[in-house]
């Protein structure tokens, strides 16, 4: 009997912006696979896999393995499945293990950068809106960053990099910039400044950074 697999989108990070299909989804599982940080956002879990950044793959592959073996499985994906997170990896190894895609069912949800467009009051369907998690070729932000619209982007590395970056290729050092670390946690921070002074200035891994 073959199982099911939901890749389901647990929002920024905080329990206010799961779904509630995210937490039905969850509780009528058999298996939860996930980071620590994402499966406590949830009260009513049964049998729990946690993983670390260096053994996501071999975990991924562990719960694609137990729908194969006829199992409900939901797998967590920090903000929406779809923008930067697992949907790719797991499709990857449904193919690998021969897992049929009409048994898997992607589960929305609220991405960082959808929350950082909210905080800044942006229309984000008229912005460039990019992710570099797991890129390093951050030189294509610098054909849009002139574009006249708002950028809103995930960095790959270090924020101030990612500045520094842009100001060796020209970018105006006065250029506004918007930063929102940790959205959603009670330590949020949003941090306005200029593209120089971001340059200097230490954040987090956990953000997203708007140029104007």
């Amino acid at each position: 009997m073959t199982g099911k697999i939901y890749i389901v989108g647990i929002g920024p990070g905080s329990s206010e912006y799961l779904t509630k299909k995210a937490i039905d989804t969850v509780k009528a599982s058999d298996y939860t696979v996930g980071s620590t940080r994402a499966i406590d956002l949830f009260d009513d879990v049964k049998n729990t896999i946690a993983f670390n950044v260096k053994e996501l793959l071999d975990t991924l592959r562990q719960g694609v393995q137990l729908a194969c073996d006829g199992n409900v499985v939901s797998i967590l994906s920090t903000g929406d499945p779809g923008f930067s997170g697992v949907l790719n990896t797991v499709l990857r190894l449904s193919d690998e293990l021969d897992f049929p895609k009409e048994n898997i069912e992607v589960v929305p949800g609220i991405s960082s950068l959808q929350l950082a467009a909210a905080k800044c009051h942006i229309q984000w369907d008229n912005a460039n809106v990019m992710t570099f998690h797991g890129r390093e070729n951050i030189e294509d932000i610098l054909p849009v960053i002139n574009n006249g619209k708002v950028t809103i982007a995930l960095p790959s590395r270090k924020v101030k990099d990612m500045a520094q970056f842009l100001l060796d290729n020209g970018v105006e050092a006065d250029r506004r910039v918007v930063v929102c670390e940790r959205l959603s946690y009670p330590d949020e921070k949003i941090v306005e400044a200029t593209l120089k002074d971001i340059a200097q200035s230490e954040f987090t891994y956990m953000c997203i950074i708007v140029i104007y």
